[in-house]
């Protein structure tokens, strides 16, 4: 008999283990295994690393003899097919197990249901769907760049509650307080690149890199910059902790692109026009295997991004400060709508307090771009 209460107990475990893997395994998803023997857990793992053992290698391996008979509980559908490591659904059926739990499918193309159908076939007792939106959720942006090939983007943004990101000089730090800033290393860590327009890097020189509480893999540094003013100096440039890419215009000055590229900087052409075809850049960082980015824009490209569809989710902290300033730089910088009926919508938005400040998370609803 299927006891639910303690099919969600065990499934809970795994997407906890699968939470805490966030920000390691690249494009690949975030998975959690646990495997339970006659209420006993026997085996638990959480796929670490692209291109290393999943999850439920780690926790068969764990269980070892016991796992024959046992309830495999897993946070996605486990894979059919060889990639960088042999399919998992062949090694459950070695191990003989009895059941297994998913949480959700898989939504790759080389998976999509086959996993769930070869363990069926192999006599295998499999129950789908429980805790998949928890699941999914935890996957959006692997979800998203398995089946588009477009990176996920979300737009991190720190505003006084007048929705100004710096002061009518050009002052922003800080914004927000320390939990809020500390919160967005953690995002960094989360996301596999941070974007970021040319002019917060003129205006403020940042590092753009990780300094979370735990060691971190630095993401890769997208920085927009249709004419190549990117200063050799600058931090972007001479620190080589992680990757940094420019994205330009195909007329950008060219002796400016190997000056660059000389640096270690990976200059990349987006659009003939006097300005980064942006939608043309997320393709170009798709094929670079580039499947999440943080965007931490001024107001323009914050705009221009919004105005393109191009955002997924926003993150937008709110410090309890009002500043003013008709000349101070807002949230987002664009042409904007003639009716208030046409305004980008946010669903699924959540708020919550990060130290004295407020965090308002949510996804844009677009029309037809």
């Amino acid at each position: 008999m299927i006891d639910i209460l303690n099919d969600e107990y065990y499934m809970q475990l795994a997407l906890e283990l699968a939470r805490k893997a966030q920000g390691q395994t690249g494009i690949n998803p975030v998975v959690g295994c646990v495997v339970v023997k006659d209420g006993r857990i026997i085996g638990v793992g959480t796929h670490l690393k692209r291109g290393t053992g999943h999850a439920e290698v780690h926790a068969l391996k764990m269980a070892g003899d016991e796992a024959e008979g046992a309830t495999v509980y897993v946070t996605l559908e486990p894979c059919s097919h060889h990639g960088k490591t042999p399919p998992c659904c062949e090694r459950i059926i070695e191990a003989k197990a009895s059941r297994v739990v998913v949480a959700t499918e898989d939504p790759n193309p080389q998976v999509a249901g086959r996993g769930i159908k070869r363990l069926r076939e192999a006599g295998i007792d499999v129950t789908v769907g429980l805790l998949g939106d928890k699941s999914n959720a935890m996957n959006e942006k692997f979800n998203k760049y398995i089946t588009t090939r477009l990176p996920f983007v979300t737009l991190k943004t720190a505003s006084t509650l007048d929705g100004k990101i710096a002061s009518r000089t050009g002052d922003s730090r800080w914004v927000t307080g320390a939990a809020a800033r500390e919160q967005v290393h953690t995002l960094r860590h989360q996301h596999e690149a941070i974007m970021v327009g040319i002019e917060t890097v003129l205006a403020d020189d940042p590092q753009l890199t990780t300094r979370a509480a735990v060691d971190a893999i630095d993401p890769v540094r997208i920085i927009v910059d249709s004419k190549l003013r990117l200063p050799l100096a600058a931090r972007v440039v001479t620190d080589r902790s992680a990757r940094t890419l420019v994205l330009a215009t195909e007329g950008a000055d060219e002796s400016k692109r190997t000056d660059l590229e000389q640096a270690g900087v990976e200059v990349i052409a987006c659009g003939a026009g006097p300005h980064v075809d942006l939608k043309l850049a997320m393709l170009k960082l798709g094929e670079l295997e580039i499947g999440s980015i943080l965007l931490e824009g001024g107001g323009r490209l914050n705009g221009a991004m919004l105005a393109a569809g191009l955002i997924d989710k926003v993150i937008l902290y709110y410090a309890a400060k009002i500043i003013g300033g008709s000349d101070a730089p807002g949230t987002f910088t664009f042409d904007g709508f003639a009716k208030m009926a046409d305004a980008i919508q946010l669903t699924d938005v959540h708020v919550e307090l990060a130290g004295a400040d407020i965090c308002v998370t949510g996804y844009p609803q677009y029309g037809e771009q």
